[in-house]
């Protein structure tokens, strides 16, 4: 699945996108989604930015899915509030591959006990993992840290905790999304390869 990377892009740009083809927008930040989302319903939306847990209940109202459940405090928020809502919300478990004090997410040798914890939520779905590898010039430096995650991925595939989930990777930005399709990647987050560089603020 293509995911349109849609950060600081003008309505305008959007639109254009949706005229073409594109129909799944991510957005990094659920205050800056709120402006967008009513002027382009018909999208599907999703989040692909770190998410606070104050702001759980306006994300599982606005988005499809979030691709950025970086710890058990987030997951159980989303749960909470997609239960008083009556609907499930579908989700990634992102994995901090590197282990970047930089970046979000689970360490891998933390992977299976959190996912075991997550299944045991009524409202959260796992759709599979996302990560964002550590930053390079070369595109073709990011292919071990896909490989790694897609190796996460089919380890959980023998642990009961996930035996129901799809096992989707939502791995790859505009540098390096064809490495991350060839390494397994089920979605590509792309946004300046599509909309070109982002308009500062």
């Amino acid at each position: 699945m293509l995911v349109g990377a849609s950060k600081r892009q003008s309505l305008a740009n959007l639109r254009s996108a949706y005229d073409a083809g594109l129909r799944v927008f991510g957005e990094n930040r659920v205050q800056e989604a709120e402006t967008k989302i009513p002027e382009l319903p018909q999208a599907e939306w999703h989040l692909i930015g770190p998410l606070q847990s104050n702001k759980a209940q306006r994300a599982v109202r606005d988005f499809a899915v979030v691709h950025s459940v970086d710890r058990l405090k987030i997951a159980r928020a989303l749960n909470r509030h997609a239960a008083e809502a009556s609907k499930t919300i579908d989700c990634f478990v992102q994995i901090n591959l590197g282990r970047e004090q930089t970046k979000h997410g689970f360490l891998a040798e933390e992977l299976e006990t959190a996912m075991a914890e997550i299944a045991e939520l009524t409202h959260v779905r796992i759709l599979g993992l996302m990560a964002i590898p550590p930053d390079s010039p070369v595109p073709e430096d990011a292919r071990p840290w896909f490989r790694q995650l897609r190796e996460l991925r089919d380890r959980l595939y023998d642990s009961a905790p996930a035996r129901d989930f799809p096992g989707y990777l939502s791995m790859g930005m505009s540098r390096d999304f064809e490495i991350a399709i060839e390494e397994g990647a089920t979605h590509v987050r792309v946004g300046t390869a599509l909309f070109g560089a982002r308009p500062p603020w």
